[in-house]
């Protein structure tokens, strides 16, 4: 498996604005602060910079799960409402589980990013996670996530993290791994119907 994606971006598409402007204030962020750590690898991929309309959807989200380092996942309620993020999640899963075979696991491999908290409560699929970053103060007054100093500690820790299982996956990706056979799982049910999903913390 040749790594081509530090991170996988999954969120709910938005209309408006303010989702709009929050996936791409961090991920100009992430961008920015992952650059000099890796090869020739892309920082980021983001199904809307990289696919084209005559793109197979399923094949190419999968491989792209598979060949990227991590996944940043973007929390609003809206995205545990639509059955292809949880699809995108449960996916991650199953390649953290592969992957936990090759090394030990310093970290989950899914990042959590809290844009929009639920009114009633996070998911046990986020707040039972070991790590996530509340961005839930971000609006559209909010100025540029690479030099915001609320932000910018969080910035630097998902950094940390990708950059972590980067140089572990580098290192002990057995040769010939195959993204080409990798598929997506069929659409899990509601979040909130499931048991906690999570791996245990470490």
């Amino acid at each position: 498996m040749a790594i081509r994606y530090g991170c996988f971006f999954s969120y709910a598409h938005g209309r408006y604005e303010l989702m709009n402007r929050f996936k791409a204030s961090l991920s100009d962020a992430i961008r920015c602060y992952l650059e000099p750590y890796f090869d020739n690898e892309d920082e980021l991929f983001i199904d809307t910079e990289q696919l084209g309309g005559g793109d197979d959807l399923d094949r190419r989200i999968a491989r792209a799960l598979c060949e990227s380092v991590t996944m940043i996942l973007i929390y609003t309620p809206k995205y545990e409402a639509h059955g292809y993020t949880r699809r995108e999640f449960a996916a991650m899963q199953a390649i953290e589980a592969e992957r936990s075979q090759w090394y030990a696991m310093p970290s989950h491999l899914i990042i959590p990013v809290i844009m929009t908290m639920h009114p009633a409560r996070l998911p046990p699929q986020i707040a039972a996670s070991s790590f996530y970053v509340d961005f839930s103060h971000f609006t559209m007054a909010t100025g540029d996530l690479k030099s915001h100093p609320d932000f910018l500690p969080d910035i630097k820790k998902i950094v940390e993290r990708i950059v972590i299982h980067y140089q572990y996956q580098k290192k002990y990706t057995p040769a010939g791994h195959d993204c080409n056979q990798f598929v997506l799982p069929d659409v899990p049910p509601q979040w909130r119907d499931l048991p906690d999903l999570s791996f245990p913390k470490k």
